[in-house]
Formats: C-alpha cells, structure tokens, sequence
C-alpha cells in the first residue's frame, strides 16, 4: 500500500461501510414488511455457507494460490495464532466482568473472541484491500480452526441446550474448507489456466453475491428483535466498546511499538487489524436460535455492533495508518 493509498483510507472504508449498511437496511425493511418470509435468515445462511462464500474462497484461491505467492504465508498463520492466543485471555476478562447469567456470558465470549471477520470482514477486505483478500483469508484459518472446535461446539451449542460431540471431525468437513483445499489444488497445478472460462465465471459470479447476500441477513436476523425494550440494556453498549474500539486500539498500541520486519509485514498488519475491528459475528445469533433459545439479546448486540462499526471501522483504521502504516 502506498504512502497516498494509506492517506485516503478513511473514505474508501467509510465508503464501503455505508454501502454495506445499505444492505443491512435493505435486508431489515425487506423482513419488517414481510415481504421476506420467516424462514428467510435461515435460507439466506445456508446460501451464504453453502454456496457464496465457498464460491469467493474458491476463486481467490485458484487465481492467488501459486507457487510463488505460498512462500510467505508461514508468517500469515503463525502472526493469526499469536493475535488468537492474545485474545483469548483478554475476552474472558471482559466477558466475566460485564455478563453475570452464564448463556449470555458465553455469547459474550464467542463475540469478543471471534468478529465478523467472515461475512463483514471479507466484504471490507475484498472492497478496500483486493490485493490482500487471499492473504486475509488465509489469516483467518486458525480462528476458523478454534470456532469449529470450540466456539460453536462448546460456547454455543451446549450453552443453548443441545448436544455436542466436541471437536470431531465432520465440524471440518465444511463447504469453506472443501472449497479452499479444491482452489488450492487448481491454483498450484494450473488447472484454472485450462479450466472453461464459463466455469471460471460462473464462480466469480457467486462469490461477487456473498457481500451483498450476508449483508441482508444481517438486516434480517436483526429485525426480528424488540429493538426499543433491549437498547436499553447498559451492558450492549460495554461490550460493543470492547469489540469495536478497545480491542482495536489494544492491537494498534501493540504492534506501533513492535519492529516492522519478520512476521511484521504490512499485509499481516492489515490483516490483523481488519479482524480485531469487525462487530459481532453472526453465530453468536443463528446457532443458539437453531436449538430454540431466546437470542433477541444477542441480537441486539449484533445490532448495535453493526451500527456503531460504521463510524468505528473507519476511524480505527484512520488511526492506525496513523501510527503503524
């Protein structure tokens, strides 16, 4: 990134930020007037698990994962474990301190812990970072590792009422990761230089859905929250300083004052910055809701998260190319 793309951060994010909120205010309208059925955010999810979001993976990884582009990614992974490791103490702190009844405290843990690195994250990264999409993606398989081994399993499931079998591995036998190894082996053996351009195509064109498309969930699954009665809940708003603005200026006062060089590169930098400044993943909702628990708190986090991030996303990222860029 250039010292002048780096200046003008603040507008291509901010920009980015509202047309995503565009969605969610789409996704909200379209569910409050019923024009979406009930069963829509379930629909809309499957979708994006099942088809968009393998379909985006897929593609960055056939175009990117080359021979002369794997050498570095060593440093992607073990800087995204260092950054998992840092967090994990630090989320159970402010969990314990702001949640006292124990489904709410685990959400809480899930939410800190793991952002919307996933459906906001890849919109922000593939809107303003192109160029870092793949590195991004790779970035965030450790955190991926840990949701399927223990946030959903152990935080959501079991806190929700249902049974879980703990890290087996059919929880990572995933469209994702199926999608991901499939680029893999297709960039590294140049299968995509044979492959129909039709073929190609037809796979760009689903990825290119998976922002929009989660964006509207996000509308959706919101809306279906008695807004008025639970922004009136005092802990929304400490947790959603912790998500949005503590984490992130933890993280930029951290690595400001760290040597550039080594695992230190700016692509990792931009990476780690991008997950410790997304709002509330999603799971967090749509999991316990799948076993019949009340998640209209956990919603309302969402919301407030999601609202607040389009003036704190940009701005976090003002100041750390400020201080670390």
């Amino acid at each position: 990134m250039t010292e002048g793309k780096g200046k003008r951060m603040f507008i291509p994010i901010l920009t980015q930020m509202l047309i995503l909120f565009a969605f969610i205010a789409i996704g909200f309208i379209l569910s409050k007037s019923e024009v979406l059925p009930g069963n829509a955010p379930a629909v809309i999810s499957r979708l994006e698990n099942y088809v968009f979001v393998p379909a985006l993976v897929m593609s960055t990884f056939i175009k990117n994962c080359t021979a002369d582009n794997i050498g570095n990614l060593w440093k992607i992974i073990v800087f995204s474990i260092i950054l998992l490791a840092v967090l994990l103490p630090i989320t159970f702190i402010f969990a314990k301190l702001l949640c006292k009844e124990d489904f709410l405290r685990k959400v809480a843990i899930y939410g800190l812990e793991f952002s919307n690195f996933g459906f906001m994250g890849n919109a922000i990264v593939k809107g303003v970072f192109p160029e870092l999409f793949f590195n991004y993606t790779v970035f965030t398989l450790p955190f991926w590792f840990l949701i399927y081994a223990w946030g959903v399993p152990v935080l959501l499931i079991t806190s929700a009422g249902g049974k879980s079998k703990g890290m087996v591995l059919k929880n990572f036998i995933n469209p994702m990761l199926i999608a991901m190894a499939a680029g893999i082996a297709i960039g590294l053996t140049g299968l995509g230089r044979v492959l129909p351009e039709q073929a190609v195509s037809a796979i760009d064109m689903l990825g290119d859905c998976m922002s929009p498309m989660a964006m509207i969930l996000t509308g959706a699954t919101v809306a279906k929250a008695d807004i008025v009665r639970l922004l009136k809940c005092g802990w929304l708003y400490g947790l959603s300083a912790v998500r949005l603005i503590i984490y992130p200026l933890l993280y930029i006062l951290a690595v400001a004052f760290i040597p550039k060089g080594g695992l230190l590169t700016e692509a990792t930098l931009i990476c780690g910055m991008c997950m410790v400044s997304m709002p509330m993943g999603l799971n967090a909702i749509i999991v316990p809701a799948a076993y019949g628990k009340d998640t209209s708190q956990a919603a309302a986090l969402a919301i407030v998260t999601h609202l607040l991030s389009i003036m704190t996303i940009p701005l976090v990222f003002l100041l750390f190319n400020a201080v670390v860029i």
